[in-house]
């Protein structure tokens, strides 16, 4: 055995060290939704009736179909909301959304995959 094929062990032992030692990751999806600020009680209203169990709401700034959006001013400004929840859950907000709020208000929604580390919080 050559001083590189020691090294090369060692360092794989230590690697598979630093992965057992990793905390355990759960599948879950990021919902984003990105809307007029006027929505803000009535969504969350919404999401918590479907039973999601937190989410974060923000000021959005940007520029889209509806123009430029620069939160300075209540009625034209904008906010996202992000909801962590399971893939099902991600689906029933997306169809809540597409049926009642797209056809007349200014709103956008994407999701996509994460790692939780504490998936009882995101049901």
């Amino acid at each position: 055995m050559t001083t590189q094929d020691s090294q090369q062990g060692h360092l794989q032992g230590q690697l598979k060290g630093e992965l057992k030692d990793q905390p355990q990751k759960y599948n879950s999806m990021l919902v984003t939704i990105v809307t007029e600020s006027s929505l803000e009680s009535q969504l969350s209203r919404e999401l918590e009736g479907l039973g999601v169990q937190g989410y974060t709401i923000t000021d959005a700034r940007g520029r889209g179909d509806s123009g430029s959006r620069n939160a300075g001013w209540d009625a034209d400004s904008n906010i996202r909301i992000e909801v962590i929840c399971s893939e099902p859950m991600s689906e029933t907000i997306a169809k809540l959304l597409e049926e009642k709020y797209y056809p007349n208000f200014a709103m956008v929604m994407h999701c996509h995959g994460v790692f939780v580390l504490r998936p009882e919080k995101f049901k």
